[in-house]
C-alpha cells in the first residue's frame, strides 16, 4: 500500500496525466458506448439538431437499472412572442412509448439497459421481463428477460421532427405476441403567444397492431414528436428514410477533413465536434443561420460564436450548407453598415427580422473582421470575397476609429458581456483586430486592391502589436504575461488570445499561468483565478494558441486530459459552454473551436491566399504521424497533409487523388510556406 502511495505521489507531482475510470469506451466503429454495470444511477444531456428542429436528451440510467429520458424540443422556425433571442417554440415530452406496449397481454417492466452508445445517434439497448401471474413465484425467483427492447433517437435532417425507432426481439425461447398500440396525442398552443398564431404538437406512434414472434425474432416500429402550423398539414414519417438521411449526414461529415493521430481520443473527439459543428444549422426565413443552441440560441447569429468561432473552421469541412451559412451570417451583419460608424448589432436575431444589442460593443465589429477575412482566404471563392470586402474594410475602420491614445482598440465590453470586468480596453478585442488586418492584407492583395492597401494594413497591423505588448503585458500573480485590461491584477483565460494571432512575446509567462494551479481544472480553464466558473471556448483557445506558440507536448498533454473528459467522461460528447451558467450545454460554436485546435493549432494552418497558406506542424514527439485528409480548403477537390516523424526532422507530404504532388523536409518548429 505504501508503494502504491507513492507511485501516485510521484505520477502526481510529475505532472503525468492519470485519469478515473471512463464511462464510455470508444467502439471500433467510431461509437462511444457506456456499457452499464454498477455506475448508476447517472444521468446526462445531450442536444441534437436539424433544419428546424433540435432536441436536448436528458436521458440516464436509474438505480435499479431503469432507462429515463426527457425530451426538451425546440422548433426555432415556429416563433413565439415575444419574437426576441429565445422566441422559439419549446416544448417537454416524458412520454415513455415502451410503457404502451403489451407483450403476451402484460406490460414490460424490469428493465436493465445493457449499454447506450451516441454516433450521432443516441441508441440505448435494454432487456425487459413482463409480469408473472403467479405473485409466489415471481417473489421466490428473479424474473427472467423475455425481450430485448433497441431504442434509437435523433432529430430529421430537414423536417421539424423529433425521430424514434424501436426494435424489439424476442429473447426467450417460446413465441410472444405483442401489441404496439395505436397513439397519437394532438395538442395546440396557445395562439395569443405564437407569432403564427397557435401552433400543433402531434406526438404519434407508428406501426401500431398486433404481431407474433417466434424465439429470435424482431419487429420495428417507429415513434415521432411534430409541430407545424395551422395551414400546414401533418408530415407522416417514414422513419427509416429519416434515418437514412441522417446516416448520410454523420458520414459526409466524418469522411471530410478527417483528422488520424495515434492518439485515439482526440482522433475521436475531433470527429464528434465536427457533428455539433455542423447539424447546428437552421434553415429560416433569412436563410441558413448557424445557432448555438443550448434551448435559447437559435435562428439568430452571434459576432462571436459565429462570425469568430465558428465561420473560418467551414471551408475546411467543406460541408456546402456550413459554407452558405457562413456567407450568409455576413450578409446579414453588412446590412448594418452605417456612414456615422455606429457599432454593428452583437446579434441579428428572430430569422434576420430583428437585433439584440444588449451589451453595447463587444468588439463586434474586430470579430467580424477576424472571421470574415479568414473565411474569404481559405474559401477561395473570389466572387464571394468582394462581396465581403466591403463589410471587413467597414470594420477595420470601425476598429481604427475606436483606438486610445495608447494605440489599443476600446470597447464597451467583450463577449462575456460584463460577467467579469473587460475594462475600457481589452486584449481579445485588440488581438482580433490586429489578426484582422493581417488576413486583410493578404486578401487586398487577392482580389486585385492597390498595393498601397495592402501595405497600410500591414503597417497598422505592426503598430498595434507593439501597442498591445506595452498597453497589456504585465506581471500578474508572479507571470510575465498580459493585463486582460488596464488594472487588472488577476489572472484571466483569454490571456491565451494573442497567441492564436501568433503574438508570441510574452508566451513563457502566459502558458505557465495558463497551466498553473491558478487557472486549470480538471474542466479547463476558469475564467478567472479563485473562481469557479469555467467557459471551454477560452479553454480550446488556450490549446490552440499553445500548440501555435510551439509548445506541442504541453499542449499534447493538456489535450489528451481535456479531449479524455469530454468525450469518455460523465457528460459527452462535446465541448461545453460553461458551468455553472448553462449547466455546461453543447452549444455548437464551440465544437468549431476544437476543430481549429487541429487546424491551426497541431497543423499551424493560416491563410495566406486563394491558393496558399503558411504550415508549422506541431507533431508530438510520441507521434510517428498524423494526417488531416480530405481537406476542401484553398482548392476545387480535396487534399490531404500527411506529417511524418524522420529521424530527427519531419516529412511533409501533401497528397491529392492518392498521388504524392509536394514533399517536404521540416525541422521541429520551422514553417513552410504552401503554394497550391
Amino acid at each position: 500500500m505504501k508503494a502504491l502511495k507513492l507511485f501516485l505521489f510521484i505520477q502526481f507531482i510529475s505532472g503525468l496525466t492519470i485519469y478515473a475510470q471512463d464511462r464510455w469506451v470508444i467502439q471500433q466503429d467510431g461509437a462511444i458506448q457506456w456499457n452499464i454495470a454498477d455506475n448508476i444511477p447517472h444521468n446526462d444531456h445531450i442536444e441534437m439538431s436539424g433544419e428546424q428542429i433540435s432536441t436536448v436528451f436528458r436521458y440516464g440510467v436509474n438505480t435499479d437499472g431503469s432507462f429515463s429520458m426527457e425530451r426538451s424540443v425546440i422548433w426555432p422556425l415556429l416563433r413565439t412572442i415575444p419574437n426576441n433571442t429565445h422566441g422559439s417554440l419549446m416544448q417537454r415530452f416524458a412520454v415513455d412509448f415502451p410503457s404502451l406496449l403489451m407483450v403476451n397481454g402484460m406490460s414490460l417492466n424490469n428493465e436493465k439497459v445493457k449499454y447506450i452508445r451516441l454516433d450521432g445517434f443516441l441508441t440505448v439497448v435494454s432487456d425487459f421481463s413482463i409480469e408473472r401471474h403467479n405473485i409466489a413465484q415471481s417473489r421466490a425467483s428473479k424474473p427472467e428477460p423475455v425481450v430485448e427492447l433497441s431504442h434509437l433517437y435523433f432529430p430529421s435532417k430537414d423536417k421539424p421532427l423529433l425521430c424514434e425507432k424501436y426494435i424489439l426481439k424476442n429473447i426467450s425461447d417460446k413465441p410472444l405476441t405483442l401489441i404496439v398500440p395505436k397513439v397519437k396525442n394532438l395538442y395546440k398552443t396557445d395562439a395569443q403567444k405564437g407569432v403564427g398564431g397557435s401552433y400543433n404538437l402531434s406526438v404519434s406512434l407508428l406501426n401500431d397492431g398486433l404481431y407474433h414472434l417466434n424465439a429470435g425474432e424482431q419487429i420495428e416500429f417507429g415513434a415521432y414528436i411534430e409541430a407545424y402550423r395551422e395551414s400546414e398539414n401533418e408530415i407522416i414519417p417514414d422513419i427509416s428514410q429519416e434515418e437514412e438521411a441522417r446516416k448520410e449526414f454523420i458520414n459526409e461529415i466524418w469522411n471530410n477533413l478527417e483528422f488520424k493521430c495515434p492518439d485515439p481520443v482526440i482522433n475521436r473527439a475531433f470527429a464528434f465536434a465536427k457533428i455539433r459543428t455542423s447539424e447546428s444549422i437552421f434553415k429560416t426565413k433569412g436563410g441558413y443561420m448557424h445557432g448555438p443552441g443550448g434551448e435559447s440560441y437559435y435562428a439568430a447569429i452571434w459576432a462571436n460564436d459565429q462570425a469568430e468561432y465558428v465561420n473560418p473552421f467551414f471551408p475546411f469541412l467543406g460541408y456546402k450548407i456550413g459554407n452558405e451559412s457562413v456567407f450568409n451570417s455576413f450578409m446579414h451583419f453588412a446590412r448594418f453598415m452605417n456612414p456615422e460608424y455606429n457599432p454593428i448589432p452583437s446579434s441579428i436575431i428572430a430569422e434576420g427580422l430583428d437585433i439584440w444589442n444588449g451589451a453595447g460593443d463587444r468588439g463586434d465589429a474586430a470579430m467580424i473582421a477576424y472571421g470574415a477575412a479568414r473565411y474569404a482566404l481559405a474559401r477561395a471563392d473570389r466572387e464571394e470575397a468582394i462581396q465581403l470586402w466591403p463589410l471587413i474594410e467597414w470594420c477595420l475602420e470601425f476598429c481604427k476609429r475606436k483606438l486610445n491614445k495608447e494605440g489599443v482598440v476600446m470597447s464597451d465590453n467583450d463577449e462575456l458581456e460584463g460577467r467579469f470586468p473587460a475594462g475600457e480596453a481589452n486584449l481579445c478585442t485588440s488581438s482580433l483586430y490586429y489578426d484582422a488586418l493581417i488576413s486583410s492584407s493578404y486578401l487586398a492583395n487577392e482580389i486585385n486592391k492597390p498595393s498601397q492597401v495592402s501595405k497600410k494594413y500591414i503597417k497598422e497591423a505592426e503598430a498595434l502589436k507593439e501597442a498591445i505588448n506595452k498597453y497589456f503585458g504585465r506581471t500578474v500573480e508572479g507571470y510575465d504575461t498580459y493585463q486582460y485590461y488596464e488594472g487588472n491584477d488577476i489572472l484571466r483565460s483569454w490571456i491565451a488570445i494573442p497567441l492564436t494571432v501568433n503574438i508570441f512575446d510574452r508566451k513563457e509567462g502566459t502558458i505557465e499561468a495558463l497551466f498553473s494551479p491558478r487557472l486549470w481544472t480538471k474542466n479547463g480553464l476558469l475564467t478567472q483565478a479563485g473562481t469557479e466558473t469555467f467557459w471551454d471556448r477560452s479553454t480550446l483557445y488556450a490549446l490552440r494558441g499553445v500548440y501555435s506558440a510551439g509548445v506541442k507536448e504541453k499542449a499534447t498533454e493538456y489535450m489528451k486530459r481535456y479531449s479524455n473528459e469530454r468525450l469518455l467522461g460523465d457528460h459527452v460528447p462535446y465541448p461545453i459552454e460553461a458551468w455553472p451558467e448553462g449547466n455546461q450545454r453543447h452549444l455548437s460554436a464551440e465544437s468549431g473551436l476544437y476543430c481549429r485546435i487541429i487546424t491551426e493549432g497541431l497543423f499551424g494552418i493560416r491563410p495566406t491566399g486563394f491558393r496558399s497558406f503558411t504550415l508549422a506542424p506541431q507533431l508530438p514527439d510520441n507521434w510517428d504521424r498524423m494526417e488531416l485528409n480530405n481537406i476542401m480548403a484553398f482548392m476545387d477537390s480535396p487534399f490531404s497533409i500527411q506529417v511524418l516523424k524522420n529521424g530527427g526532422e519531419m516529412k511533409v507530404q501533401l497528397i491529392k487523388n492518392e498521388k504524392v504532388f509536394r514533399s517536404f523536409d521540416l525541422k521541429y518548429g520551422e514553417n513552410i510556406e504552401i503554394k497550391l
